[in-house]
């Protein structure tokens, strides 16, 4: 599978990237008991939100303070920037929500039907 999103130049992300990840945040602060991740479109593609975050892992950007915010408060230790201004990088952001798109699918249970849904397909690539 190709990735459908730009690629990082030398650690920095496009801007249609940084918006992506902003649209992707927000997705996930409206995810509610849905199984199913949030999707955000990126040029006429769908793509889940872990997807964009994944995306950003290696981008040394900073993030905006108003998504600093968004990211921060669904911590549950308190966080501390690098640098005298308290700067995040995108990095940092993306590495974080990943971590919670993933808890949140395993407290929802979809990692245990996508493991049956994977174990299935093998049997029938097996006959």
């Amino acid at each position: 599978m190709t990735n459908a999103l730009p690629p990082l130049h030398n650690g920095h992300a496009p801007f249609t990237l940084q918006e992506l990840f902003r649209e992707a945040l927000y997705a996930f602060e409206e995810w509610d008991a849905e199984l199913t991740e949030p999707i955000v479109t990126f040029e006429g593609r769908v793509v889940p939100i872990s997807q964009v975050f994944e995306a950003m892992r290696q981008c040394d950007d900073i993030v905006p303070m108003n998504i600093v915010g968004a990211v921060t408060e669904r911590l549950t230790k308190p966080w501390e920037g690098e640098g005298p201004l308290d700067q995040m990088s995108f990095s940092t952001a993306a590495r974080v929500m990943g971590v919670l798109v993933r808890k949140r699918l395993l407290a929802n249970g979809v990692p245990e039907i996508a493991a049956v849904a994977e174990q299935t397909a093998e049997r029938h690539s097996d006959s």
